[in-house]
């Protein structure tokens, strides 16, 4: 059952029970005392007569409630209805995470939804209680409070990195929010001793969480010079807005995933933020996904093995188009050969803390310079440097927040981009939760492997009753097939992918 879909009743069944897994996926607004919480706030449960239910905080804070000093709902990971849903709303959302309204303001993100102000913003109140501005406008709360708990930044550059135009507009959103100044949420601190200025953060995750799977991914994928993985650790290079930015995810100690990073430009640390969320997919509902998939038999024993499996995502779409070009129909180990080779040849070269590293070259360097350095058929060359040539030209246009299908048909429609290559593009950039590769081989393996059929057909047809989770089926069966094994183990050895 979908949040949207839950009835008064079994929302506040959840919260009578402190049921901790429908954190983030909606509020509790106490009327009595004026304050929303999250579900498993452990303050005593409110009279259902008392109580009103949100869908997001910037709802609730339209409504007049501020957020709760106890539980701190904005402490957890986001709603994962916002990379399930491909409706006008999940794509907002995913736009104005990535910083679209703070950028280009109201009228940008309309633009790229392909509405006007006024319809978006009557939509987007109608369907989540909020319209853009307030739901920008909560997004820069979220940041700034984590940012004074878990950093040393100044106020300042809390601030400044949060998205706000003021430190007025700072002071007045933080303590209409959380009914606590800056200064007061900064007494919450739970660092107390780091190198001044370092960016070091802890990001929340709901579990069961597969980071062996995960982190094997990434270092099986990781391209020589613009990325480094090991079993607890990714590390890489980016270029957002404001410049070049390196960023490290890594497993403590404890357990807890941390961001580290080095910004040219601290307005780029919440879009940095909200992408490092989607590329670990840390806002996904691992106990709803693997219970649907658990409920077939044949997968059943997959989901044990790897409870809380995660899909990972692209960091910049661009450059996602251009690695699964390169990657169609060479094995992984291959692909990253002829990528490094690309990136030594045509990136920035950039200084990050681990050393001497690259910047993946922007698709109007590819475009003029690709064939000099990219090596195969010539067919594939070509078509490599055309899709370059349309992400630089804009012709293509690659966001989060793009419609899944008109996605897909803009791919299909340039010369030597086939369904497997348009599918897991979508699948890593829109995070689509739905989505099959049925000509992929290691999948195919996997499959066979599982007891399920295991040609292109069959996969196709038996694959229908694990919707709308077939991204996450396809993960399972990636890590089900035999060649894959040593993303498990450490080794980065890595299968044939063909697209067919």
């Amino acid at each position: 059952m979908t949040i949207a879909a839950m009835t008064f009743d079994e929302r506040y069944r959840a919260i009578d029970a402190r049921d901790a897994r429908f954190d983030g996926q909606f509020v509790t607004a106490v009327h009595t005392t004026g304050i929303y919480c999250r579900p498993s706030c452990p303050a005593r449960t409110p009279k259902a007569s008392n109580v009103s239910f949100f869908p997001t905080s910037a709802a609730a804070h339209e409504a007049g409630f501020r957020a709760c000093k106890r539980c701190l709902p904005e402490a957890t990971p986001g709603s994962p209805q916002w990379n399930l849903r491909g409706d006008v709303a999940g794509r907002a959302m995913r736009l104005i995470a990535d910083g679209v309204v703070d950028r280009d303001g109201v009228s940008g993100l309309a633009a790229r939804l392909g509405y006007s102000d006024r319809h978006l913003t009557r939509l987007l109140t109608t369907e989540l209680g909020a319209g853009p501005l307030a739901l920008a406008r909560a997004h820069r709360a979220h940041t700034a409070r984590t940012l004074l708990v878990d950093t040393d930044l100044s106020m300042a550059d809390v601030a400044f990195a949060a998205g706000f135009g003021s430190i007025r507009q700072f002071n007045d959103t933080l303590t209409e929010v959380f009914s606590l100044s800056p200064t007061e949420l900064r007494a919450r601190r739970r660092v107390t001793s780091t190198t001044p200025g370092r960016i070091d953060l802890v990001l929340p995750v709901r579990e069961p969480f597969d980071a062996v799977g995960l982190f094997g991914w990434m270092r099986a994928h990781a391209i020589p010079g613009v990325e480094t993985g090991d079993a607890v650790s990714f590390a890489r290079t980016i270029r957002l807005d404001g410049g070049p930015a390196w960023f490290e995810v890594r497993q403590d100690a404890a357990g807890r995933l941390r961001l580290r990073a080095e910004l040219a430009s601290l307005r780029d640390l919440a879009p940095l933020i909200a992408r490092v969320r989607r590329l670990f997919d840390l806002d996904a509902d691992p106990t709803a996904i693997d219970a649907a998939l658990s409920r077939h038999p044949e997968l059943r024993s997959l989901v044990e093995r790897v409870p809380g499996v995660r899909l990972p995502a692209a960091m910049d779409a661009d450059e996602m188009l251009i690695r699964a070009m390169i990657g169609q129909q060479i094995s992984v180990a291959s692909a990253r050969t002829v990528m490094g080779r690309l990136a030594a040849a045509l990136g920035e070269s950039v200084e990050s803390p681990t050393g001497p590293a690259v910047l993946f070259p922007t698709p109007t360097v590819i475009a003029e310079r690709g064939g000099e350095v990219l090596r195969g058929p010539g067919a594939r060359i070509r078509a490599i440097v055309h899709a370059a040539s349309a992400l630089a030209d804009g012709s293509l246009q690659l966001t989060p927040g793009d419609d899944t299908d008109e996605q897909r048909a803009a791919l299909l429609a340039l010369p030597g981009i086939g369904p497997w290559t348009a599918d897991y593009v979508r699948m890593r950039v829109l995070g689509d939760p739905d989505v099959l590769l049925p000509g992929d081989v290691a999948a195919r393996a996997g499959a066979a492997a599982a007891g399920i059929p295991a040609d292109a057909a069959g996969l196709t047809s038996w694959s229908t009753r694990a919707a709308p989770w077939r991204s996450y089926l396809m993960a399972h069966l990636w890590y089900a097939a035999p060649v894959t094994q040593a993303w498990r183990s450490g080794d980065a050895s890595s299968p044939r992918k063909d697209d067919r």
